[in-house]
């Protein structure tokens, strides 16, 4: 008879410490990474091939990768936080330029303590910049922007809107002798350009300005500036008429399309509608309404981008205001 295995004292390491009765990585286990006292509980707790612990062949709980990692038990590796780049800066200043807050002033943004705080609070833009500093100073041919709006400092600059009458042709100088715009314009010495074309036989708002920059980007299709326009046709006006326009009508120059249409007012046999469109091309809402079957009896171009028509009566013009003449730029993309 095997006399009985003798206990050691309580609290003693051959037990506790992992070297005890069927515990794995104690004394006399034969497994590797086993060990006496502490260095067996150190073992037993960190689990898997390398610390010795208990694998799912032995009858343990196989450790299983948090979800997300890698399953490895390296620490992960710090992240770099990217490092925006900086900004170049730009000195705009102009030594014999004059103060930015003074052009603003004089271009009418407000006064000039109103436009030192709107440096102060970085809401000015000079050739694409924030300058806070109130003591820049630029010249009237740089770049400003006010809130993201573009404010015209050279002076020599001129913007109007003018009320084309019928049967006044859209050229400056007619060499037929016919009625021009050149004939209500009258001795300026500016040269001005016309934004667009109005046939004689249709009348309406006229931009005239020597902005040749912004003539260019009003008019072209590219930048997608828009034109009213009201035209009375013959009636009834079928609904489906405004879908098949904004889808697109074949012309003999190409398909062309409006942005917009509806029908303002209709009576027996006439009706007046708005067609809102980019396109430039010679004659184009007349030969549109035609190709639908409803031929323009009369036609008037009522705005331009932002610019309205408003009271002005034919052959009258008037100057623009400087909020007009930001809209404007805006409308352009400058």
């Amino acid at each position: 008879m095997t006399p009985p295995r003798s206990r050691g004292p309580a609290g003693s390491g051959s037990d506790r410490a992992g070297g005890g009765r069927g515990r794995p990585g104690g004394q006399g286990s034969g497994r590797p990474g086993g060990s006496q006292g502490h260095g067996g509980r150190s073992a037993g707790r960190t689990g898997g091939p390398r610390g010795g612990g208990p694998t799912a062949s032995e009858g343990g709980r196989p450790e299983r990768p948090q979800r997300g990692s890698s399953g490895t038990t390296k620490k992960s590796q710090p992240t770099r936080v990217p490092r925006e780049r900086a900004t170049p800066e730009v000195d705009v200043h102009d030594p014999d330029g004059i103060r930015l807050q003074k052009l603003l002033a004089a271009a009418g943004v407000g006064s000039r303590r109103v436009c030192e705080n709107l440096i102060s609070d970085g809401r000015v833009e000079v050739d694409g910049h924030v300058v806070t500093e109130l003591g820049v100073r630029i010249r009237p041919d740089q770049t400003v922007h006010v809130d993201g709006v573009k404010v015209q400092l050279d002076e020599t600059r001129v913007y109007f809107a003018f009320n084309k009458p019928l049967n006044v042709v859209t050229t400056m100088n007619d060499e037929l002798g016919r009625v021009s715009i050149g004939d209500y314009v009258g001795d300026r010495h500016e040269r001005l350009f016309h934004v667009g074309r109005l046939d004689a036989d249709t009348e309406g708002l006229l931009i005239l300005t020597n902005d040749g920059e912004l003539a260019h980007r009003l008019q072209h299709p590219q930048y997608g500036v828009l034109k009213t326009y009201l035209a009375q046709i013959r009636g009834p006006v079928p609904r489906d008429i405004g879908k098949q326009l904004r889808e697109g009508v074949q012309l003999e120059d190409g398909p062309a399309s409006v942005d917009s249409f509806r029908v303002v007012d209709s009576q027996p046999g006439k009706a007046l509608v708005e067609v809102i469109l980019h396109e430039g091309r010679k004659h184009i809402v007349r030969r549109l309404l035609d190709a639908v079957g409803h031929p323009v009896l009369s036609l008037v171009r009522v705005q331009v981008g932002p610019i309205s028509l408003g009271d002005t009566k034919p052959g009258k013009m008037r100057k623009l205001t400087k909020e007009e003449v930001g809209r404007l730029y805006t409308a352009a993309g400058m």
